[in-house]
């Protein structure tokens, strides 16, 4: 067979073993259409190798999509694999949410005593499904256990001017671990937040050669404010320069307040926002306590529809 014959045989093979999947893109931490952080959810992606969820990951060009794949754990109500545009992780937050979301909304779970189980290459995730007072449905999960390292002066001192500002030196930003793997930092105020302009080409080749997934900070509002603190998330490493909503970042933050012994300053169960920047209208809810960090918010479905794959 010649190389034209076996190209056209290879086509033809692929024509004959595709299949229409489900398919929902979902905005996470928003119950407004289009002012949140998009996923794309396939709601079957049994036979689907990583090379063809990577190909997907990578034309859908949203900073996650999500597969959902046969559980293997005991227990487990569902089994996620998540991509970014060019790489999988093994947990993030708003793919979390979003794709609960989105299999509860198909039928294709149902949550025991307002509990999930979600299963990731991070291991079990457990989620909580409640309705708040307006009659929203909240999705909320619990971080894994985060491990922190402090930066030391000189890594503080070049992340610094790869934001263009100082941050609080009181509170040593730190790498959290969380699969994802977040450099966090303290701003002086929300404002001080909503003016960074990053050095994103320069971030991009540090967060690449220290393996990490990129940088988050945080401020906090002033009294009165509809959120307590205002967020931002920067992955470029990971092709995304500011994440809209960013879930496992949001629970990073968490991590640091609690590490750092603020939690009384911040309060145990408060909202924070993110996206203003980029033109999106995210809340998140933390809930802090000694043993768990929770980052919790609202799904909104977009599109329905399937995918040929």
């Amino acid at each position: 067979m010649n190389k034209d014959a076996r190209c056209a045989a290879d086509h033809q093979y692929e024509r004959d073993n595709m299949k229409n999947r489900p398919f929902k893109q979902v905005d996470v931490f928003t119950n407004v259409r289009f002012k949140g952080n998009p996923v794309a959810v396939v709601l079957d992606a049994d036979g689907l190798s990583s090379e063809q969820m990577q190909q997907i990951a990578n034309w859908t060009n949203l900073s996650e999509t999500t597969f959902v794949v046969p559980v293997t754990e005991p227990g487990a109500d569902y089994h996620v694999r998540i991509f970014t545009p060019n790489a999988e992780l093994p947990f993030a937050g708003h793919p979390t949410i979003g794709t609960a979301h989105a299999l509860l909304e198909a039928g294709l779970i149902q949550a025991r005593n307002g509990a999930l189980l979600q299963q990731c290459r991070a291991g079990l995730v457990k989620l909580a499904v409640a309705r708040g007072q307006d009659g929203a449905q909240w999705i909320s999960f619990d971080l894994p256990e985060p491990k922190l390292t402090a930066l030391d002066v000189a890594q503080t001192e070049e992340l610094e001017r790869l934001l263009g500002s100082p941050v609080q030196r009181q509170f040593p930003p730190c790498v959290v671990d969380v699969g994802p793997r977040w450099v966090v930092a303290q701003l002086p105020s929300a404002v001080t937040v909503l003016a960074v302009q990053a050095d994103f080409q320069h971030m991009k080749g540090r967060n690449a050669a220290d393996g990490h997934t990129g940088v988050v900070i945080f401020g906090a509002h002033e009294q009165g404010a509809g959120a307590t603190i205002e967020i931002r998330a920067f992955a470029p490493a990971h092709g995304v320069n500011e994440d809209p909503v960013c879930g496992s970042g949001t629970g990073s933050v968490g991590a640091f307040i609690r590490h750092s012994g603020q939690i009384q300053r911040f309060g145990g169960d408060f909202l924070a926002s993110q996206g203003a920047v980029v033109g999106r209208a995210g809340v998140l809810r933390l809930v802090l306590n000694e043993q768990t960090v929770r980052v919790g918010g609202n799904a909104v479905t977009c599109v329905n529809g399937e995918v040929a794959a």
